[in-house]
């Protein structure tokens, strides 16, 4: 089978593509690059730099691999990328080279996949069959072992060891060396409050919104009773107001689903041109 390369592609002299690559419309490829036998490059991409994609890699549109690292120190030096075979490159990922301070290349093993918008910074060693989750960022000089999986907005500081089979949460920040096998959870989200602001600019009555607050008051962990006792008492208590309705319903249509409550040491505190509620006070 021949190579399927689109004539709109640029394929620069010098370039060594294998047999059996395809190459779609408005892709660029540099003088340097090497692409093994069946890389599929979709439309849209760019491929540059001292670059060697393994065979079988499918690269999907916006990527870009190659291209000089955001390094202050970077100078030009004859750095390089490899990407081993069978490896998954989604939408917008961006690959950059090693540098002088660094191993001088960025290596990638086999049978890895990187989701939309991921990001492989310089001098990174990421292993085989690793798992980046969109916008997932490794920073300069990050080590990540074989089958490690690194969840969608986690952020892995510069230098820092990511150990074998490790699963890193999403939106987690990691700044010290994770041990193999190991778990990193992200920060879990709590209510802070009521979008007040919000409920302004909708229309809401200050009535609406002092409902809600004691309503919110109530829901909250260090409140006396069990959850479903607080419930019944914010339908009784509230029970005309639109807003504490809506919140009802919403928890009611699906009871047994965990939900984001306020913290034990939640002080709410409320803008000073909503006037105080005239209504009945949460208890």
């Amino acid at each position: 089978m021949s190579n399927s390369i689109h004539p709109t592609a640029i394929i620069a002299d010098g370039a060594k593509i294998s047999a059996n690559v395809s190459i779609g419309a408005y892709s660029l490829i540099g003088p340097h690059v090497v692409l093994a036998e069946g890389v599929k490059v979709h439309p849209h991409v760019i491929i540059d730099g001292r670059t060697t994609i393994g065979k079988e890699t499918e690269i999907f549109p916006y990527v870009v691999i190659g291209m000089p690292p955001q390094s202050a120190r970077y100078k030009g030096e004859l750095s390089t990328i490899e990407i081993g075979e069978n490896c998954l490159i989604r939408e917008q990922v961006t690959i950059h080279p090693g540098t002088e301070i660094g191993r001088m290349k960025t290596t990638i093993g086999k049978g890895c996949q990187f989701m939309i918008g991921a990001h492989i910074g310089h001098d990174c060693d990421v292993g085989n069959f690793v798992t980046l989750a969109n916008n997932a960022t490794l920073g300069g000089h990050v080590s990540v072992g074989d089958y490690a999986n690194i969840g969608g907005l986690a952020a892995i500081h510069q230098f820092t060891r990511i150990g074998a089979y490790a699963m890193i949460a999403g939106t987690a920040g990691v700044n010290e060396d994770v041990i193999p096998f190991g778990a990193v959870m992200a920060i879990k989200g709590q209510l802070a409050g009521i979008n007040i602001i919000g409920m302004q600019r909708r229309g809401f009555e200050r009535q609406d919104i002092h409902d809600l607050r004691n309503a919110y008051k109530l829901l909250a962990k260090n409140q006396v009773g069990t959850l479903e006792e607080r419930l019944g008492k914010i339908k009784d208590l509230y029970q005309n107001s639109p807003a504490v309705k809506e919140l009802l319903e919403f928890i009611g249509e699906n009871p047994k689903r965990h939900l984001c409550l306020p913290s034990e040491d939640w002080e709410f505190t409320i803008p000073s041109d909503i006037e105080p509620s005239p209504r009945v006070a949460c208890a």
